[in-house]
């Protein structure tokens, strides 16, 4: 049986941490540091990013790996690409590393190399994306949790270079997911539904949620979709059968990289046991502050500079609790 069922975790731990407190003379800010030391030297879930690597930038796995290696989770990487800056400056290179990638594979099988979780981001090509989702179905079989970022497509539009069979290549990715997060662009492209520049209904939202959950992934969230005229995040839980749509309010800026940054923050709660509409709403305050503190940033095209704000995920609704694993997943 697998595990992950998004659940609460219990809390015991607050207690010890008062008590602490209580015989020693020390900050509040001590205290959680304190608090958080004792948390991330228990055992955490072991981590492979499956994305694209750029040289300047803080986008993909330079934004991923920093924010879960700071949650305590010892991370791994596979780039698929090496690409040199990120795409708004205009110009690139870009190293497709496919034949890399099929040179690791049977390397790690033979070694008897192992994760808990698998996150995938940006792939390159058709042959990339099969050769991905076929190491990820096998995984998964062996009880490995699968995370999929379908990148593809935003605004309505397919990135360049995107074919129809790179997209049948990501629902077979999607397939063996055990959580996706699209984007609305991405998911109407999934599920072949029409894309609507003024967004969707309630029901429509929920309609469009079945359609992904369809293809095979237990849960889903779709991101940056207009429900009823309002931004929301919308997800559905396939371990209790719930929908749920968090708002937010938008800042008219653009950075490249905060959908990663969003699935780094969301992926380091889940397999620390939070649940999943808790996890994605963490997320997503984490995202909307760090926007809003950056907004004023001469050069936007770099992405946000993450390693200067580390500390705000543990300063938005810090974990006073111990891992307890993923919960149960049948």
């Amino acid at each position: 049986m697998k595990v992950n069922d998004w659940g609460h975790k219990g809390d015991f731990f607050a207690p010890r941490v008062r008590e602490f407190a209580i015989f020693s003379v020390i900050s509040q800010s001590e205290i959680r540091v304190y608090a958080i030391y004792l948390i991330y030297i228990m055992d955490k879930q072991r981590i492979l990013l499956v994305s694209d690597m750029v040289g300047y930038g803080k986008v993909a796995t330079a934004a991923m790996l920093p924010i879960l290696s700071y949650m305590g989770h010892p991370v791994y990487n596979l780039p698929t690409s090496l690409i040199s800056n990120t795409f708004p400056y205009g110009r690139h290179a870009l190293l497709e590393t496919t034949d890399y990638i099929r040179e690791v594979f049977p390397v790690w099988k033979e070694l008897g190399f192992r994760f808990d979780a698998i996150a995938t981001g940006y792939v390159v090509s058709e042959r990339q994306a099969r050769t991905i989702a076929d190491y990820c179905r096998e995984q998964a079989e062996q009880g490995t949790l699968i995370f999929v970022d379908p990148v593809m497509a935003d605004c309505g539009k397919l990135y360049h270079g995107v074919s129809e069979t790179t997209i049948q290549c990501m629902r077979e990715m999607v397939a063996v997911a055990d959580l996706t997060y699209p984007n609305y662009t991405e998911a109407c492209y999934l599920t072949d539904t029409p894309y609507h520049h003024q967004g969707v209904s309630a029901d429509e939202a929920r309609q469009l949620l079945d359609k992904v959950h369809g293809l095979g992934a237990r849960s889903v969230i779709i991101t940056s979709i207009r429900v009823d005229g309002v931004p929301s995040v919308v997800g559905f839980n396939h371990f209790d059968g719930g929908y749920f749509q968090l708002p937010y309010d938008e800042i008219p800026v653009q950075f490249p990289g905060t959908g990663d940054i969003f699935s780094a923050v969301l992926i380091g709660h889940l397999l620390d046991g939070t649940s999943l509409r808790e996890s994605t709403q963490q997320a997503m305050d984490t995202v909307y502050r760090l926007i809003d503190q950056n907004k004023d940033n001469a050069d936007k095209n770099e992405g946000i500079p993450i390693e200067k704000h580390l500390t705000l995920l543990l300063s938005l609704n810090p974990p006073l609790a111990p891992p307890q694993g993923r919960g149960e997943l049948i």
